[in-house]
């Protein structure tokens, strides 16, 4: 396999800058490869700074509607609900390339290691491969990412919190990616009860098996990282990580929770457990 092609940026925050720039899906889904490799190969060596930008640049399709204006999936048992749920999934990796390039750019500060930046470079990685595989998916179902319409609740989550890494760290991996955990497993035996080759349920489910097994690390780099910055501003985690929910997620945390996931990545049922 190729190396990805070259990043114009002297450093990581511009490479970041860079990412969040670019339009197109699967063009973004390649920058991010690139200045991940770029990173982890020496190629850039220097955090530098950017400005990150208010919102990401994003396709003209697919059109972002407010959630509860969303049409309801029903199921997997059709092309076009099994079309419409990877669809959903490939719309929320699209969005957590640009959430951990954001981290990276919007938060770079000297006193952070440099393992911090490491683990958001990966996490980038990961969400670019996740989006291709699921374009991939969609492909082969005869459908494209942008043909359904989508909602904007992940970026708002990253507006609300833009102001502080500790809220960005309680909100996005701690309660977004966690509620993934929670629900992927049940996404995965849905395809995999299909039984129809020509629609190609035992590949869309091993995409999903993939992307679960990297969002444990996920939420464990979320969750070291929260604690870092918790013990560096002489906080106690579990109460500051319950303020900052009840501060700046818009809903409620509502069980179940995969709870053996949840404890892979360190993030125990202390933080969330519903009293």
């Amino acid at each position: 396999m190729s190396s990805p092609a070259p990043v114009a940026a002297a450093t990581l925050a511009e490479a970041a800058a860079a990412v969040l720039a670019t339009p197109e899906a699967r063009a973004k889904a390649a920058a991010s490869r690139a200045a991940a490799h770029q990173w982890r190969s020496g190629a850039i060596v220097r955090i530098g700074t950017a400005a990150a930008p208010d919102r990401p640049a994003r396709p003209a399709r697919p059109e972002l509607k407010l959630l509860r204006d969303m049409p309801k999936r029903r199921g997997a048992g059709t092309r076009e609900s099994r079309v419409a749920l990877l669809h959903a999934v490939a719309h929320i990796e699209l969005n957590a390339i640009d959430l951990a390039w954001d981290i990276v750019a919007r938060f770079a500060e000297p006193g952070l290691p440099r393992e911090f930046y490491d683990d958001w470079v990966g996490v980038a990685d990961d969400e670019a491969r996740h989006f291709l595989l699921l374009d991939g998916r969609l492909g082969a179902l005869g459908a494209a990412y942008g043909d359904l319409p989508a909602h904007d609740g992940l970026w708002r989550a990253a507006e609300e919190t833009r102001h502080d890494l500790l809220a960005r760290l309680a909100i996005v991996p701690l309660v977004l990616e966690a509620r993934g955990l929670d629900v992927t497993p049940g996404m995965i035996a849905r395809f995999e009860r299909m039984d129809d080759a020509a629609l190609g349920d035992a590949e869309s489910a091993a995409a999903l098996r993939v992307i679960y097994n990297d969002e444990i690390g996920h939420v464990a780099a979320g969750r070291r990282w929260f604690e870092w910055v918790c013990a560096q501003r002489g906080m106690e985690p579990v109460e500051t990580w319950r303020a900052l929910v009840k501060r700046h997620f818009r809903g409620a945390l509502k069980p179940p929770f995969n709870d053996a996931a949840r404890a892979a990545a360190g993030f125990s049922a202390a933080y969330y457990a519903v009293p």
